[in-house]
């Protein structure tokens, strides 16, 4: 039966009768059986570059077997070596198999915890199976989740930060878990480094994908956006109103501790924030989201000295320190410094006594970096105008979607 696999795709890729090679690929997926099980025997019959789509199904049925740590070991090698020397043009033929491979693969690393080994080679599968570096893959979410099991980023962030116009089809069966992970993993991958903004965005983009049933994903994700909206804009930012109304009806009745959480930190009470977090550590440590949860309090210090901005030009720090509760003059003295530095607040510290004085804001937009930032914006904002246009000019010669206009009308 092996021999019988091995010929045919053999044949098939001779003759470059693609479609049928795919066709013979679906139905080894259906039946491992018709393939055999004598993996290594199988393997040693095929070229890498030529026969990609032979060994991928052989290393797709192989790395779900029960597998000694040894076996596993040298699959993990096998896998490793096909992703780095396959064909892109097979893969991409049976794309959705080929995602399939990264995503057991994925999931055993995690499992035998050697997470480090394949964050590179996951990145080589993205660059692989992609039609252009502007698609989103299921390949994306795999990467994100071994970064973030890792505890090591930085290698997720060239993906994250394109701003995808396409998603990977996969023939036909992108799973849209893989969709909601990956912007839920790159929001918490962005908030592990601060950058707030972009967080902010993914997790919003999760929670708003069209949906007739709330997953935990989401759920995950509305607990970070309102926290993040609390350190970034002092105020949960309200979702767009294309939001489902599944989502904006019953998130809030689901996790009651946040929505309190929002109630105090909108009085601007250090106590009452401090109370919500008291009654709910419990819960904020099982969603391991006290970390954010503490980042909120430091932003409403933050923002508790920017309202004392607005009503006095000076002040000495040991009033400040009183008014906005904190611990002693030298606490607020340092968080003075650190807003200072981060352009938060305008301001000069007296050392002699000790007395903070207040400053507008120095920048009269009228710098070169100033215009600089503008012509780039505006640049962004014409490439985005004519992405779109032609976006709607593809999709008004898609019949499927005209037939969709046609009878919403």
């Amino acid at each position: 039966m092996g021999d019988q696999f091995v010929d045919s795709v053999k044949s098939l890729t001779a003759s470059a009768r693609w479609e049928n090679l795919y066709q013979l690929c679906t139905r080894v997926a259906e039946d491992p059986n018709l393939m055999g099980n004598e993996y290594d025997y199988l393997l040693s019959q095929f070229n890498i570059g030529e026969h990609t789509l032979g060994i991928l199904m052989v290393l797709s049925n192989k790395i779900n077997e029960r597998l000694s740590a040894q076996d596993l070991e040298s699959t993990y090698v096998e896998i490793e070596e096909f992703i780095t020397n396959c064909n892109a043009e097979q893969v991409r033929l049976a794309s959705e198999i080929f995602a399939e491979l990264c995503h057991d693969y994925t999931e055993s690393l995690i499992h035998s915890k050697q997470l480090f080994r394949g964050i590179v080679h996951l990145q080589t599968a993205i660059t692989k199976v992609q039609a252009n570096p502007l698609q989103l893959t299921s390949i994306h979410s795999n990467l994100c989740q071994l970064c973030l099991v890792a505890k090591c980023v930085k290698p997720a962030i060239q993906f994250l930060d394109v701003d995808f116009t396409d998603i990977s089809k996969e023939n036909k069966s992108f799973d849209v878990r893989y969709f909601l992970q990956y912007y839920y993993y790159g929001g918490m991958i962005y908030a592990s480094l601060k950058q707030y903004e972009r967080a902010l965005y993914f997790f919003e983009v999760a929670i708003t994908t069209p949906s007739n049933a709330i997953s935990m994903i989401v759920v995950e994700s509305y607990k970070k956006y309102i926290l993040i909206s609390l350190i970034l804009h002092g105020k949960l930012k309200n979702l767009p109103k294309y939001t489902s109304q599944i989502i904006t009806r019953m998130l809030k009745q689901m996790i009651p501790h946040y929505t309190e959480l929002v109630s105090a930190y909108s009085t601007f009470s250090i106590h009452k924030i401090n109370l919500v977090i008291s009654e709910y550590r419990e819960q904020f440590t099982s969603d391991t989201n006290m970390g954010l949860v503490k980042q909120c309090v430091a932003s409403l210090y933050k923002k508790n000295i920017q309202r004392l901005t607005k009503t006095f030009l000076t002040l000495s720090l040991e009033d400040m320190a009183n008014r906005i509760h904190l611990s002693s003059k030298e606490e607020a003295e340092q968080y003075i410094l650190n807003m200072i530095e981060e352009g938060e607040i305008f301001a000069q510290i007296n050392q002699k006594d000790g007395m903070v004085v207040f400053q507008d804001n120095p920048e009269k937009f009228n710098s070169p970096f100033t215009l600089r930032k503008l012509e780039e914006d505006m640049s962004l904002c014409i490439q985005l105008d004519e992405k779109v246009r032609e976006m709607d000019e593809e999709n008004m010669k898609n019949t499927k979607y005209i037939a969709r206009l046609r009878a919403d009308d």
